[in-house]
């Protein structure tokens, strides 16, 4: 069986094509506001009235006219938020407002209190104001149903802020992919276990639940699957049963390495099974009796970094998500760095923010951290982001600015 060795941006484009050939439509059910968080929509959202339905003020201060000024006025009357005030603003003429409050007919701008002299019903302005300063104009945020959010988008806190602002209270979603996780290996034991000096905890199904549900999929931690055949393929059945199945281990080339054996045996296309990063080389994609699947590799390292570059794209699009972006920035290098070239490598790192010359510009610094390989979890734990290197360069200068994966 042959299958092809691709790059980075060529596995990454291969699992987005894949997942959109496949067109998936997750079923569609309704939350409440509370529930909201990290869901993804399944209708559009519409303005119910225009956004703000009448002009408004964006400061305490007078409602004046802007062809009045400088000149000192008279105050009329008083608006506060809540309220609608009853005259008309005349020339030579102001209104006390409050933030928030409806502009008053007649007047076109706002001057704040503090640039204002204040004496009894009069007021003196000393400076001119650009008609609509000041001012958030009838209906410059949106039109009465205009599309605010469309479907397929993930909602967050704001989103939340939105639908209460537009009068819904329960929303359409999409319902999350139900993505079964399978530790594979001989070596493994329990969390609650205490391990002898060759085996490990299974550390990496819970590290990859959280993945899951942070990319809006429902994760199904299945029982290990011992390096045994039948042991496997029963694993694998049962994880095909589910939106998605991930594997850890078993990918490599050892002689207990069976899980593309396995998943061969039932039939899958694979898409690729080796990809030119590190830590991640061996890393199996493909499709079995109609789901995807991921043999990730079974090193922690491997295993989180895969699943963030390929694996969660493929979780965000099954839930309804109509675009999956990686979240890849640019940050420059507190001290030099080096590597052997050949591979895009993505190596932890510590991401801050400092001074620019004078002490004003604001200026992303990354600092890689030392570590000891793909299995070096304390490392992991204390970045925040991955630096990712180009495959054709072998150095850098401390300044020099190179990508970074958030984590």
């Amino acid at each position: 069986m042959f299958v092809a060795t691709l790059t980075f941006e060529q596995a990454r484009q291969c699992v987005l094509s894949k997942l959109r050939e496949s067109n998936p439509q997750p079923p569609v059910e309704e939350v409440s506001l509370s529930e909201v968080a990290g869901r993804v929509l399944a209708q559009p959202v519409r303005a119910d009235r225009d956004y703000p339905p009448v002009s408004r003020s964006v400061r305490d201060g007078f409602a004046v006219r802007a062809a009045d000024l400088p000149g000192d006025l008279l105050v009329i009357g008083e608006v506060r938020a809540g309220e609608k005030f009853a005259g008309e603003v005349q020339p030579g003429e102001a209104v006390e407002i409050m933030t928030g409050a409806p502009m008053p007919r007649g007047a076109d701008a706002v001057v704040m209190v503090e640039h204002c002299t204040v004496a009894g019903d009069r007021v003196r302005v000393p400076r001119t104001l650009a008609p609509d300063e000041n001012v958030t104009l009838h209906a410059s945020q949106a039109r009465a149903n205009a599309v605010l959010l469309e479907a397929g988008h993930r909602l967050g806190f704001a989103d939340a802020g939105l639908l209460a602002m537009v009068g819904l209270s329960r929303v359409e979603v999409f319902a999350r992919p139900k993505v079964a996780i399978v530790a594979t290996g001989d070596e493994i034991v329990e969390v609650t276990e205490t391990p002898l000096d060759y085996q490990i905890r299974n550390s990496n199904v819970e590290s990859l639940a959280v993945q899951v549900a942070r990319a809006g999929g429902c994760p199904n931690v299945l029982p290990i699957a011992r390096d045994l055949y039948a042991a496997t393929r029963e694993s694998i059945e049962h994880g095909l049963r589910f939106d998605m199945l991930l594997l850890s281990g078993g990918v490599s080339a050892g002689k207990y390495d069976i899980v593309e054996r396995v998943l061969a045996d039932l039939g899958a296309e694979f898409y690729f099974d080796r990809v030119l990063i590190m830590p991640g080389q061996p890393l199996v994609f493909g499709n079995a009796r109609g789901k995807f699947f991921f043999g990730l590799p079974g090193n922690p390292a491997s295993t989180m970094v895969t699943f963030e570059i390929f694996a969660r794209s493929a979780v965000e699009l099954l839930g309804g998500q109509t675009e999956s972006i990686l979240p890849l920035t640019w940050s420059k290098l507190a001290c030099d760095f080096h590597q052997k070239p050949g591979l895009t490598r993505f190596l932890p790192a510590v991401l801050s923010v400092g001074l620019g010359t004078g002490g004003c510009e604001v200026t992303p610094m990354v600092t890689p951290l030392p570590w000891q390989g793909s299995g070096d979890v304390p490392a992991l734990s204390r970045a925040n982001a991955f630096v990712v290197t180009e495959p054709g360069r072998e150095a850098w200068a401390a300044g020099d600015w190179i990508r970074v994966l958030l984590k």
